[in-house]
């Protein structure tokens, strides 16, 4: 069955269709239950969390700020709202957070709005060495008309060129430069290269939107101190909270620009910001303060014995000289079997992950050289490194040994419901339940 096989096939009663809707949500919750899921981009919220997103707020309305809202009937809401703020402040260990950002897209936006004006020079990597669309012209950045401009990358460090990335800077003179990204091993050289953006003038915009969680863990360098003027994440990554974003900061980025960050946010880009999932925000700041740096400390575990294993199983691990990664992600050369091939070939053995653009090679975002894995989902729900190592022998019998996926799935399906249980959290509860009634 294909995509195109769905496309239009809508019953023609509407209470049919509601039936068909809540079918297809909770087969997706049994299907995902039977899965080793790797998608770098994603996380599984905690029984709390899942129950903010289905309180009352997810209906409510809270324009302006906890205190001075352009709604009555918010003051419930507005203790949340400040109890999550003071909460990511601390875990953070910053003067300033920012709830507000419905997506990481949205906090990167609010950072470009403050920083930068139409024409102005944002630089970043490439799409292809880890950017993130939003940084460069056919996404956010340049619909805001900002033109941008590269910073070279590495291959061999996998990261960015510090010196090469310096000399662009003072010749090019952006007003922004980005750091962090999408395909991301190991942290960006924020001390390395601020002594330049200071010279020029340029705002430094830490993108964490991966590495929030490792950063909140105290696992991964931390821009704020390093020098990133604000950090923009995503929080349901490897911060594992709802669909969401956020931003933080210090005051040294200085007053006028405390209040430049603060309304782009409100009014400039959101009127109501999505309530229920500030209440999951709130409550992921508060389970990450307590667990957060036992779960970021396994992630990379999980991480490293993940890429070690799949190594010594012969497939092509990219960064060996630098040890493989430093985050929660594993990038793998599946070249000439193309990652197109070889992501659909591991979802029919219930392992899911994410194709993806190497560096070096050719743009082809359809069917790009590699594989970015990710440990952060399958380490919320309790495994150790001796479960990467069978996770990396699933891989290696349908990749290389090409061994009928369906039989994989399988053993995928017996070996996944070990763990069905969310660690790392004040409530514990099962990862996949049905939650509509049928």
């Amino acid at each position: 069955m294909t995509n195109d096989d769905f496309k239009g096939v809508v019953p023609k009663k509407t209470k049919d269709a509601y039936g068909r809707i809540k079918y297809w949500a909770n087969k997706d919750l049994e299907w995902r239950g039977s899965c080793i899921n790797l998608i770098a981009s994603e996380n599984i919220a905690s029984p709390a969390v899942k129950q903010a997103l289905s309180t009352d707020f997810g209906g409510r309305y809270a324009e302006g700020r906890p205190g001075k809202r352009y709604y009555q009937g918010t003051w419930m809401f507005d203790e949340i709202e400040a109890i999550g703020t003071e909460l990511m402040k601390r875990l953070f260990d910053c003067d300033h957070a920012d709830l507000m950002p419905i997506s990481g897209a949205v906090a990167n936006m609010a950072a470009f709005s403050a920083f930068g004006s139409k024409g102005d020079k944002v630089a970043s990597i490439p799409l292809e060495d880890g950017a993130h669309i939003s940084h460069v012209d056919v996404s956010i950045a340049g619909l805001m008309g900002l033109k941008n401009i590269e910073l070279p990358f590495d291959e061999g460090e996998m990261n960015i060129d510090i010196e090469a990335s310096k000399k662009v800077i003072l010749e090019k003179k952006p007003k922004i430069v980005i750091l962090g990204g999408s395909m991301y091993l190991f942290p960006h050289p924020v001390k390395e290269i601020k002594s330049a953006c200071e010279e020029v003038d340029a705002k430094i915009v830490y993108d964490a939107a991966h590495v929030a969680g490792l950063i909140a863990g105290k696992q991964f360098d931390d821009p704020l101190p390093d020098g990133a003027d604000v950090i923009t994440f995503s929080t349901h990554k490897s911060f594992p909270g709802p669909q969401g974003g956020a931003l933080v900061y210090n005051d040294s980025v200085g007053e006028e620009n405390v209040k430049k960050l603060q309304e782009a946010t409100f009014p400039k880009l959101m009127s109501n910001h999505h309530l229920h999932h500030v209440v999951g925000k709130a409550i992921t700041a508060a389970e990450m303060l307590e667990f957060g740096e036992k779960y970021a400390k396994q992630i990379i575990k999980n991480s490293k014995a993940l890429a070690e294993r799949l190594h010594n199983l012969g497939l092509k691990v990219l960064a060996e000289n630098k040890g493989f990664t430093k985050s929660h992600q594993v990038l793998v050369d599946v070249r000439p079997q193309g990652g197109k091939a070889a992501a659909e070939t591991l979802e029919k053995a219930n392992i899911i992950v994410s194709k993806q653009i190497l560096p070096g090679t050719t743009v082809d975002a359809d069917n790009p050289a590699g594989l970015r894995l990710g440990t952060q989902e399958l380490t919320r729900l309790g495994m150790k490194q001796r479960d990467m190592e069978t996770v990396a022998g699933f891989i290696k019998q349908t990749l290389i040994d090409k061994k009928d996926p369906k039989t994989i799935s399988e053993e995928v399906v017996k070996f996944i419901r070990q763990f069905n249980a969310v660690l790392y959290c004040f409530d514990r509860g099962k990862a996949y339940e049905h939650f509509l009634e049928l």
